[in-house]
């Protein structure tokens, strides 16, 4: 189920999940769980070193705010016993915060947390592991919709990617773990999650690409890459739009969120192949998934 790709000029990335036949939203579902949370490390000092680095950040940067995100830690895939039985993979989300993210994954000593162990999630356990989100998006005409990041972007400026961003808790209500402890409460909360893995990538599509959110087909979870420079982890997702790439491109330059951006590109399979050469490891982990369904057609 895991695969590790090395790419030329150190990007790395590594497939934790594959479900190239795609899965629809009655085939995902959460675990959203204390469990999942961050462990701190034993190092006092390497802890120590997560609120120096915070504090340093804000003293230059007045606007940052620490939001809480999703941590991903692991999922369950059950590919059924008899060819009537649909896959389903259940995924577990724990809490973190943009804090936590930058004083660990984003940390110049982001290596120091992590664990020896060819378990993803054991050797990730003292990492804020933020579970972002990427989605391929077809156009009516056959393109494949890329975006060029903004040159004042902090990852990754001036890079190729994917639409994208993270689900949010405060989306569903989730500040903390506290009030989802009962059974029915934790059924509700996993639900609600759940459908937040896929409202949001829409949210994310129809913010920086301005295409509106009924010229988009229901999402279909392709699978997980992660990063192997500070082992960020994204969810990937393949969307059809019933637009043109040139009625996309107009709407587009009056996005929501083009200023993370500063061209849309709208490109064929073997332009894509081109492209992700200049793509963060996650998101040519991204485009590998968007090939493995391509293949598997």
């Amino acid at each position: 189920m895991e695969e590790k790709i090395s790419c030329d000029d150190g990007h790395e990335f590594k497939l934790l999940l594959s479900c190239p036949s795609g899965l629809s939203p009655s085939q995902v579902s959460v675990v959203f769980d204390e469990a999942y949370d961050r462990i701190p490390h034993s190092d006092p000092t390497l802890e120590q070193s997560i609120s120096e680095m915070w504090d340093t950040r804000v003293q230059q940067s007045s606007s940052l705010y620490n939001g809480t995100k999703f941590r991903y830690g692991g999922y369950n895939f059950d590919v059924g016993n008899n060819p009537k039985q649909q896959p389903h993979v259940s995924l577990h989300l724990g809490l973190t915060d943009y804090r936590t993210f930058m004083g660990t994954n984003l940390s110049p000593m982001w290596e120091r947390f992590l664990v020896p162990s060819e378990d993803d999630c054991i050797q990730c356990q003292h990492t804020s592991s933020p579970l972002g989100n990427g989605a391929v998006v077809e156009t009516f005409d056959k393109r494949i919709l890329v975006l060029q990041r903004s040159n004042e972007v902090g990852e990754f400026p001036g890079y190729f990617v994917f639409p994208g961003g993270h689900p949010e808790p405060q989306e569903v209500g989730i500040i903390s773990h506290e009030g989802f402890q009962k059974l029915n409460q934790c059924h509700m909360i996993n639900s609600k999650v759940s459908q937040e893995m896929f409202d949001s990538i829409v949210r994310e599509v129809v913010e920086e690409i301005g295409a509106p959110a009924d010229s988009l087909s229901s999402p279909i979870f392709i699978g997980i890459s992660r990063r192997v420079l500070n082992v960020r982890p994204t969810a990937f997702f393949f969307i059809k739009c019933n637009l043109r790439s040139d009625e996309i491109q107009q709407l587009y330059s009056s996005a929501q969120d083009g200023f993370e951006s500063t061209q849309l590109y709208a490109v064929s399979m073997s332009d894509l192949e081109n492209m992700a050469s200049k793509m963060p490891g996650c998101h040519r982990g991204g485009y590998a998934l968007y090939k493995l369904m391509v293949q598997g057609e």
